[in-house]
């Protein structure tokens, strides 16, 4: 029975010590591999509305297309899509 808590008593802290350095290395790696670089981000807010505290409006830029898309606790729901409009306009 001693033996048992002994290993108890080094085993425990060693398995949390390992688990923290774990999630340590982990938010490491996300923040040097995880994303996009700047500037290369493919979806861009154009604009937001709310409409309620519980629903929201927002125009995405997706790949040369705006999207008008829902925001509610249920998801996202995509509403309408047309081309981006040239700059000259």
């Amino acid at each position: 029975m001693l033996w048992y808590v002994v290993k108890l008593i080094v085993l425990l802290p060693l398995i949390g010590a390992l688990i923290w350095g774990s999630l340590k290395l982990m938010q490491k790696m996300q923040a040097r591999y995880g994303g996009p670089q700047q500037g290369a981000r493919s979806v861009r807010v154009v604009e937001t509305t709310m409409l309620s505290p519980t629903l929201k409006l927002a125009v995405l830029e997706f790949h040369g297309r705006q999207i008008l898309v829902s925001a509610s606790r249920n998801g996202l729901v995509r509403l309408a899509e047309v081309p981006v409009p040239e700059s000259g306009e």
